[in-house]
Parts: C-alpha cells; sequence; structure tokens
C-alpha cells in the first residue's frame, strides 16, 4: 500500500519499522499507565521493559525468519533487515519470558503483576504494528473471490482480491484489549490478564491463520498455530485450576 511513508531529509521512513516504533512507544505509555494504577515504581518498570525490549525484537525477528528460512538463506544480510517487515510476536514472547524471570527477580517486580500491565503494552503494539504490515504488505491474506476481499498488495507488489489479514488481526487484538480493560482488576490472581490475554489473541489468531497467503513453517508445521493452539490450551487451564479452588 505504502512501504515508505514519506522521505526525512532525502532518506526513506519505511512504514513497517515506523509503525512498529510507534507501537512499542504507546504500547509502553499503556504499560505505565497500568504500572501507576497499581502503585508500582514507574522508573523500575520502563527500565526492565527497555531491557526486555530488545530481546523480544531479536526473538520476534529469529522466529519469522525461521518460519521463512527459504526466503532467507540466500539473503542472510537481511535477517535483521526491519525495514523489510517480518516479526512474530510469539517468537518475542518465547525469548523475553524465559528471560523476565531473573531479570524482574533483581528489579523486585512480582513476575505475575509485570506481565499482567504487559498485556496492554503487548495488545496496544501488535494492533499498531499490525497496520504497518498492511501498509508495508507483508503478512498479506490470500486471495478470494468472497465478500471479504479488498483489492490489496503483497509483500512483492502483486495486487489481488484478498483477505485483509492485517486488519482483520488488528481488529481482534482490539477487541482483546477491551475485553482486557473490562477484566482489570477482576481476575482472581496474579498473572491472569496476561494468560487471558494469550489464550484470546491465541483463538482469533488460529481462526485468522488459514487466511494468510504464507504461512510460517518449520519442520512441516505451522509455527503460530502451533503456538497460538499452545496458548488457549495453556490458558483453558490456568483458569479451569483457578475456578476449580
Amino acid at each position: 500500500m505504502r512501504r515508505v511513508l514519506f522521505l526525512c531529509f532525502g532518506r526513506p521512513i519505511h512504514s513497517y519499522p515506523a509503525m512498529l516504533y510507534l507501537g512499542i512507544v504507546l504500547g509502553i505509555y499503556a504499560q505505565l499507565i497500568a504500572a501507576l494504577a497499581l502503585g508500582l515504581d514507574v522508573a523500575t518498570v520502563l527500565t526492565a521493559t527497555l531491557v526486555l525490549l530488545t530481546t523480544a525484537l531479536v526473538g520476534a525477528r529469529l522466529l519469522y525468519v525461521a518460519g521463512n528460512w527459504s526466503a532467507y538463506r540466500t539473503r542472510l544480510p537481511q535477517i535483521l533487515t526491519f525495514s523489510t517487515g517480518g516479526a512474530s510476536m510469539y517468537g518475542g514472547l518465547l525469548l523475553a519470558v524465559p528471560f523476565s524471570f531473573p531479570l524482574l527477580a533483581a528489579f523486585e517486580i512480582p513476575f505475575g503483576t509485570y506481565w499482567d500491565i504487559t498485556a496492554f503494552m503487548l495488545l496496544v503494539g501488535m494492533i499498531v504494528t499490525r497496520i504497518g504490515c498492511f501498509l508495508n504488505g507483508c503478512c498479506a491474506g490470500r486471495p478470494t473471490a468472497g465478500g471479504w476481499g479488498i483489492h490489496l498488495p503483497n509483500h512483492k507488489g502483486v495486487w489481488q482480491r484478498r483477505f485483509p489479514t492485517q486488519m482483520l488481526e488488528a481488529g481482534w487484538g482490539a477487541i482483546v484489549l477491551i475485553g482486557a480493560v473490562l477484566l482489570w482488576d477482576r481476575l482472581s490472581f496474579d498473572g491472569a490478564l496476561f494468560i487471558y490475554a494469550l489464550g484470546a489473541y491465541g483463538a482469533g489468531r488460529i481462526v485468522l491463520e488459514p487466511m494468510r497467503e504464507e504461512q510460517d513453517r518449520l519442520l512441516g508445521m505451522n509455527v503460530p498455530k502451533a503456538i497460538s493452539t499452545g496458548f488457549v490450551v495453556i490458558s483453558f487451564c490456568a483458569f479451569a485450576a483457578a475456578w476449580w479452588r
């Protein structure tokens, strides 16, 4: 749609990294508002988040590259080139969550509480970044002749009537975010809001994933769909156990 947003002193500002940056900034603001509401030390939370963000961005890019290795094995210098688009939020989570155990302990931030407020950051960031995907053409929907189709390009610049997967996912993220706001302070255990967000977003991703033109696969497995299924199962089991207790 618009891979280059504008020129700044003659240099192109690409839509995907620009929206990724904007999503991170707005997401951090949402996280810190939640931290302030809980009486957490905002400076400490921000410091921990900035450390974890570096880990998450690397993990997000590496999982995307792993799922599209056939396209990158002959283009190794582009693996960490974010201007071309392509990052998996799941990769960031899978790397950042385990890394956060010792980090949050060192900062004396409760693990569950931190990830509860970070759920807002993740959802806000994902919604804005998906707009960047839409403008860039990455994560494009597969061609369709149905009523959901819109004349859109993919990342190769091929225009067809496609499912608007990026905007559908952003819309689902907005619904999950509204749910998180409504559930704020209503769930029974620390970490519940984060687990809700994982399960709810994962359920939507399972439905939307088949609409994508290109699906990230590793060893023949649809990686996002498999991870989404795992998150839904974890979420269901966690809330079932809490209800049982």
